[in-house]
């Protein structure tokens, strides 16, 4: 069995390589920080996929920023800026989008295959009930659209496929580190092993959903 992982440097991409590979999966890893992968960049996202052969029944996607270096989410409507907000979605939701273009000649046709995309429950508008982070829940909540249309397409040319957007609950990496004080946080490794545990039990019937990582429906 083969995998692809997006993001596979960072805290979670990293801990679903490594898991992946002692069960015995064959793991491509890519990232910007090994690979130079720039998911805002569309010549990089061609250029570093493009070069891809052969299927994988795996694709798993973990890239994504809470705001650009430098800042912090916003608290207020006062606090946003075209600029930050340009870059988080650029991050969190066209790159996704970019690779996820690539990925139907990757995915095999004839059997199960599953494409997971690292969400956020904060960009759920349901369940948005204390406002605040405006570019990264409005990241989230595109990226969770393009997820649930890609689900779609999918299912029209891949039958087996399962295409869902995780939340993956609060990890405790230098990515949430500065934001997480409030939050029950579980290590990269407790929240892989979670996700994986969830996508091995969804089918073609749940794809174009939004799980956490106990595998509950997350409303949108």
């Amino acid at each position: 069995m083969r995998a692809l992982v997006i993001g596979a440097s960072g805290g979670i991409g990293a801990e679903i390589s490594r898991q992946l590979e002692t069960s015995g999966w064959d793991v491509t890893r890519l990232s910007r920080r090994l690979d130079g992968l720039d998911v805002t960049d569309p010549a990089s996202v061609d250029r570093h996929l493009g070069q891809l052969t052969g299927v994988f029944e795996l694709v798993f996607v973990s890239v994504g920023i809470l705001a650009p270096s430098g800042s912090g989410p916003e608290k207020a409507l006062g606090a946003i800026t075209a600029g930050d907000m340009a870059q988080v979605m650029a991050v969190n939701a066209i790159g996704p989008a970019l690779v996820l273009s690539h990925i139907p000649r990757l995915l095999p046709k004839e059997r199960r295959s599953v494409v997971a995309v690292l969400s956020a429950r904060v960009g759920s508008i349901g369940d948005n009930q204390i406002g605040g982070w405006y570019s990264y829940r409005a990241s989230k909540a595109a990226l969770n659209q393009i997820v649930h249309g890609a689900a779609i397409e999918l299912g029209r040319s891949h039958k087996g496929s399962v295409c869902v957007a995780l939340h993956p609950g609060t990890v405790k990496t230098p990515f949430t580190v500065d934001y997480a004080t409030r939050h029950k946080t579980v290590p990269a490794s407790t929240a892989a092993n979670n996700l994986l545990s969830v996508l091995d039990g969804l089918t073609p019937e749940k794809s174009g959903g939004f799980y956490d990582y106990a595998g509950k429906e997350i409303p949108w």
